[in-house]
């Protein structure tokens, strides 16, 4: 799983019948202290994450696990969306206030 944040949406009128349905998101990898690679990829939400929001992802066949993406043409999917991560017992994202 990677950490990324959502920085957009893509949208398709045409598309394949075994995608239809799924919102898409851009989403930009980000590392453990907030910074953006510029590592962009379109990734299928199955959670209902919106723009500005952190969350989890997988790429590869790893996106074609969940029960959602089972045997679906996708190379990642949102999973889950971020509320909080620390590292070494210090917080360094919380969802709902600031951290210093």
């Amino acid at each position: 799983m990677l950490i990324g944040k959502v920085v957009g949406t893509v949208v398709s009128n045409r598309k394949d019948p075994k995608v239809e349905g799924f919102k898409f998101l851009l989403v930009n990898q980000v590392d453990v202290d907030l910074q953006e690679s510029g590592d962009y990829v379109v990734a299928v939400d199955v959670v209902g994450a919106g723009v500005g929001e952190y969350v989890l992802y997988a790429r590869g066949s790893s996106a074609r696990q969940t029960v959602q993406t089972d045997k679906r043409p996708v190379d990642a999917v949102v999973m889950a969306i971020v509320d909080q991560w620390e590292i070494g017992g210090k917080l360094k994202y919380h969802k709902y206030r600031e951290v210093e």
